[in-house]
């Protein structure tokens, strides 16, 4: 049967349907006026509307008068892309035509009407949103979007469609460095198909989950929301998943509404998880689930062992491999246990003559004091440990110390006192004795609006790292945050200036609020070489070093210790899984 015998006039229905169903979910009927789209009025709709947004392809139900001839256009997806079915009015039907090809995707769509909307009195504070324009703009939407695991744009595309009247791209831009910290997608549908609605749409809004300013995702929308009103379009509509909860409380806030529209996909490896459900040992950490993710695709067995620690099970022809995150069972218990005890690992580098800094075991007071007065500046850290904790960076007085030893002590018996180097904190994963991934790692930091106290930014600032990491970061508010304030003449409760930015740790680990810059591109070759001779000294298969230096691009450096175990889900989207998984199974590359 012909779609068209059903719905012969179908964009007129569309237009009306689509708005009674949308009062009765709102409660906000538009405007008169609002039916007309500005500028086009003597244009009829165009039929068969399909949108390239990069990513893939909006493709607008409503203005196909034939359901095969839809689906058709829907099965041309490009490899690596994700098409979308929008503003679908008979779902069911069009999964009984392909329900093998397609899937109903789970999102939910919203709606801000437009005449509704106002703007905010609040301006962005040590960011500005603009159109994107140069191809370093583009550049850094393709670094947010790797970050956030998107379907990647090229820079191409991005160049040459942002001067285009169908589809707007925003940027927000870092004040200070220029840097990109979060981009959006406006559509405008009078432009696309002489909408008789008269509406748009909102897509790909990203933020970079390291980003320190609050906010950004706010703005982003607000500027959309500015832009298409000032066009003079009738509403915004977005689609949104339905577990996305920090992103709707954002758009509720803003007066979007839920509407009864509905979206279709194409069942290719895109779109898997949001059709296949939940996966066995989906409650694995970001660190197992990379690992994991990554030996399905290459249709690798995984039992998961142990969720909650991390432990799972890989099997391939006939061999298995246990690993814990990206600890396998290729790495001796020796080789371990080298990475283990700090001290080990720094006599082990010293006789490979890498450079190392001065070190001591924590006893009496007084030669303590005498190892402080003989390099000024010390680290004060467990000897056992991972994730930062029980580290104090930068002890300049002997009561600091003391105090800082007797944290340490709560995570191992064994302290250590280390020479304090100046630098910065560089993290180089070795996998196969061969480098696949390198970043810069700064400590976390705030940035003040005049409005929160330090306290209030660092607790929103934890809540948005731990958005973005899938809860494995974090910014403590402990005794060493409050030194770290103190040191720069802040408490928690002071109000911190508008665009002021405070480092509120020490050291740059992930799980207490530090942030990850990739700089595999640019390591210096001396860099390289040094990691790859501390892994064999250490003859270990799989280990993440951490080093201080003037640059990563210069040479120079000091190992400050190894991680047997390194979170290979930081260096996205250096393809450290797909090593790790060539590394157990090489005949799968």
């Amino acid at each position: 049967m012909s779609y068209a015998r059903v719905k012969p006039h179908r964009l007129e229905r569309a237009a009306s349907a689509s708005l009674r169903h949308t009062r009765r979910y709102t409660g906000q009927p538009p405007t008169a006026g609002q039916g007309a789209v500005q500028g086009t009025e003597a244009e009829a709709p165009r039929a068969d509307v399909v949108v390239d947004c990069g990513w893939g392809r909006l493709i607008f139900a409503h203005t196909f008068d034939d359901l095969d001839r839809m689906i058709d256009t829907l099965r041309q997806e490009a490899p690596g892309t994700r098409d979308i079915v929008f503003y679908l009015q008979d779902p069911h039907v069009a999964l009984s035509r392909a329900p093998q090809e397609l899937f109903l995707d789970p999102s939910h769509t919203f709606r801000l009407w437009l005449t509704d909307y106002r703007p905010s009195r609040r301006r962005p504070k040590g960011y500005s949103v603009r159109r994107l324009r140069t191809r370093e703009d583009a550049e850094g939407v393709q670094r947010i979007y790797a970050r956030r695991r998107m379907v990647p744009v090229s820079s191409s595309f991005l160049v040459a469609t942002r001067n285009s009247r169908v589809l707007t791209h925003f940027v927000a831009c870092d004040d200070a460095t220029g840097e990109v910290v979060g981009s959006v997608t406006a559509v405008d549908h009078g432009h696309a198909f002489a909408d008789p609605e008269n509406g748009s749409s909102l897509w790909c809004l990203a933020v970079d989950p390291q980003a320190s300013f609050p906010g950004i995702g706010e703005t982003l929308v607000r500027t959309v929301a500015e832009h298409v009103q000032a066009r003079g379009r009738a509403f915004l509509d977005l689609s949104v998943l339905h577990d996305n909860e920090n992103a709707i409380a954002l758009y509720e806030k803003l007066n979007f509404r839920r509407i009864p529209a509905f979206a279709l996909k194409t069942k290719n490896p895109i779109n898997e998880r949001l059709f296949t459900g939940p996966q066995p040992g989906e409650r694995l950490n970001p660190y197992a689930t990379i690992i994991v993710n990554e030996a399905r695709r290459r249709g690798i067995g995984v039992d998961v062992l142990d969720a909650e620690a991390g432990y799972f099970c890989l099997t391939w022809g006939g061999r298995s491999v246990v690993c814990r995150e990206s600890l396998s069972e290729l790495t001796s218990a020796v080789a371990m246990s080298r990475c283990d005890d700090k001290a080990v690992t720094r006599r082990v580098l010293e006789r490979a003559c890498l450079k190392v800094p001065a070190q001591a075991v924590a006893g009496e007071p007084e030669k303590n004091a005498a190892f402080l007065e003989t390099h000024g500046r010390i680290v004060v850290k467990p000897a056992r440990g991972e994730q930062g904790r029980g580290i104090t960076v930068d002890v300049r007085d002997a009561e600091t110390m003391e105090r800082a030893i007797a944290s340490a002590r709560q995570h191992c018996d064994t302290v250590l006192l280390e020479q304090f180097c100046e630098g910065q904190d560089l993290r180089i994963v070795v996998i196969d004795k061969k480098v696949v991934a390198a970043a810069v790692r700064r400590p976390a930091e705030i940035t003040g609006d005049g409005a929160h106290s330090v306290g209030e930014l660092i607790e929103a600032q934890s809540r948005r790292r731990a958005a973005a990491t899938g809860g494995e970061s974090h910014i403590p508010l402990d005794g060493e945050t409050e030194r770290c304030l103190a040191a720069a003449g802040r408490t928690l409760d002071d109000v911190l200036p508008a665009g002021e930015v405070l480092p509120v740790r020490k050291t740059a680990n992930l799980h207490t609020g530090g942030t990850i810059h990739d700089v595999t591109d640019s390591l210096h070759p001396e860099l390289v070489e040094v990691a790859t001779v501390a892994a064999r000294a250490l003859d270990i298969p799989v280990v993440g070093f951490d080093l201080l230096v003037e640059a990563p691009d210069r040479p120079g450096h000091v190992f400050i210790e190894a991680n047997e175990r390194p979170g290979l889900a930081n260096h996205e989207p250096q393809p450290t899984a797909e090593r790790f998984v060539d590394l157990l199974f090489p005949q799968t590359r």
